[in-house]
C-alpha cells in the first residue's frame, strides 16, 4: 500500500475527511475510491458516497475479498445513515463472516454493530441486546469501545433504566476522549442530554408536569395506577392491562384516569372517545357498551362505577391514579418521534421503521408539511424529510465510519 493511501486512512481514522480527500480526491484506483466514500459519507454527501463505494467494490477483482467486504460495510453505514432501511442484510452478514475468516475482527465487529443499531432503530431492542450480548468490546480500539457503549446506552434508555445508561455513557465518554474523533464526542454529549430533557408529561388532578427520564422510570416503578399513553397501557405495581389494539377504550381510560378522584359526564366521554358534535342514544348505548368492556378488561387493577351524571375510576391496589402522556402529542406523532432525531428519512424507510403502509405515511407526512411541521427535499424515490430535534425522543448513533482500508 503506497504512501497516500496510508496517510488517507490515517486521517479518516482521526475523523479529518477533508485531510483524506487532500491525498487521494484525484485518484480512481480501488482503494482511493473507498476511502474516498468513506470521506464524503464523513461529510454528510451520502449519495456521492454511495457511488464511490459501489465504484470502488466493482474495480477490487474478485481476489480481494476482504476489501470488497470492507466496502460493503461502508455501504452498509452509509444506509444506515442515510435512513436508507431496506438495504440488503444478508450482504451485510456475508460481508462480515468474510472478515472474520480473514481476521478483520475490528471490522467485523463494526458489521455487528452496524446490525445491533439497525434493530435499536427501529425499535426491535431484544435482538439489539442478544447481538450486543455476543461482543466483546475489550480488544477493540477506544472508538469501537465508545460504539458499543453508546448501544448499550441506547438500548438502556429505551428500557427505562437510566442508571444503566449513565453508567454506560461514563464509559463511552472516557472512550471517546482517548479516541479523539470530535464527532465520537459529540454523540455521547448529545446522549448525556437525553437524560436531563423532558422525556414525558404527568397528568394528575388536572395538572400537569414534564418528566424527565429517570422520573419516568420511578414512576412506573411506584404503586401509582398508571395511564401510559406512551404505550397505551393501564399498569401498578402487580399488573400491566394492555389496550394497545383498542384505542377506544384507553381513550376512556385515560379520561376517567385524567378525572380522578371525580366523575366524567357522559356527554364527555362520548365527545372525547368518539369524536361526535351531537350527541343521542346511539352514542350513550355504545358508551356503556365500550364502559363494560373497559370494565372487564381493567378488572385486577380497578373498578368503573357509574354515578348520576357520567362514571368514576377507583383503583384496587393504590390510593393514586395519574396519566402519563407524550412530551408533544399529535395525531401524526410517531412520524415527528422518529424524524426528531434531525436525520433525512424517506418515506419508505419511515414505514418500515413504523410497521405500516407507506401511504399511511405519505399521508402523514402530507399533513405535517402543511402544518410547518416537517420539510422535504428532492422528488421521486431521492425525496426525503426532516423536522429540527424535538424534546423528549432519543437519538440516533451516528459514528464516524471505520476504515475499509488499513
Amino acid at each position: 500500500m503506497d504512501s497516500l493511501i496510508t496517510a488517507a486512512a490515517r486521517a479518516l481514522a482521526s475523523g479529518d475527511p477533508l485531510g483524506a480527500l487532500k491525498r487521494v480526491a484525484l485518484r480512481d484506483d480501488a482503494p482511493a475510491l473507498a476511502l474516498r466514500g468513506i470521506a464524503m459519507a464523513q461529510l454528510g454527501d451520502f449519495t456521492r458516497a454511495k457511488e464511490l463505494l459501489r465504484r470502488a467494490t466493482r474495480a477490487f477483482s474478485p481476489k480481494e475479498s476482504l476489501a470488497r467486504a470492507r466496502c460493503i460495510v461502508a455501504e452498509a453505514e452509509i444506509a444506515l445513515a442515510s435512513r436508507d432501511l431496506g438495504w440488503p442484510a444478508k450482504a451485510l452478514d456475508g460481508a462480515r463472516s468474510t472478515l472474520e475468516e480473514h481476521g478483520d475482527l475490528l471490522n467485523a465487529a463494526h458489521a455487528r454493530y452496524l446490525e445491533v443499531r439497525r434493530h435499536l432503530l427501529v425499535g426491535y431492542l431484544d435482538a439489539a441486546e442478544r447481538l450486543l450480548a455476543d461482543l466483546d468490546p475489550t480488544p477493540l480500539p477506544p472508538a469501537s469501545k465508545a460504539t458499543h457503549e453508546l448501544l448499550v446506552t441506547g438500548i438502556a434508555i429505551r428500557r427505562l433504566r437510566t442508571k444503566a445508561a449513565r453508567v454506560a455513557l461514563a464509559r463511552a465518554e472516557r472512550a471517546a476522549r482517548q479516541a479523539g474523533i470530535p464527532a465520537l464526542t459529540a454523540e455521547v454529549e448529545s446522549a448525556f442530554r437525553l437524560l436531563h430533557i423532558p422525556a414525558a408529561r404527568l397528568i394528575a388532578g388536572g395538572e400537569e408536569r414534564p418528566l424527565l427520564l429517570e422520573e419516568v422510570e420511578a414512576l412506573l416503578s411506584s404503586e401509582a395506577l398508571v395511564m401510559d399513553a406512551c404505550r397505551n397501557v393501564v399498569r401498578d405495581s402487580g399488573a400491566v392491562v394492555s389496550l394497545v389494539t383498542r384505542p377506544v377504550l384507553f381513550a376512556l381510560a385515560r379520561a376517567l384516569g385524567e378525572s380522578w378522584p371525580g366523575d366524567v359526564p357522559r356527554d364527555r366521554l362520548v365527545a372525547r372517545t368518539f369524536g361526535a358534535r351531537f350527541v343521542d342514544e346511539s352514542h350513550r348505548m355504545r358508551l356503556r357498551v365500550e364502559i363494560g368492556r373497559l370494565r372487564k378488561m381493567l378488572r385486577p387493577l380497578a373498578r368503573i362505577s357509574a354515578t348520576k351524571r357520567g362514571f368514576t375510576l377507583a383503583p384496587c391496589r393504590t390510593r393514586e391514579v395519574v396519566v402519563l402522556a407524550r412530551p408533544v402529542e399529535d395525531e401524526n406523532g410517531a412520524v415527528l418521534a422518529f424524524l426528531a432525531d434531525g436525520e433525512s428519512w424517506s418515506s419508505s424507510a419511515l414505514a418500515i421503521a413504523l410497521g405500516t403502509s407507506q401511504r399511511t405515511v405519505q399521508r402523514a407526512l402530507d399533513s405535517l408539511a402543511a402544518a410547518g411541521k416537517v420539510q422535504c427535499f428532492g422528488h421521486a424515490r431521492a425525496r426525503r424529510w426532516i423536522t429540527p430535534p424535538m424534546p423528549g425522543f432519543t437519538t440516533t448513533l451516528l459514528l464516524p465510519t471505520p476504515l475499509p482500508i488499513d
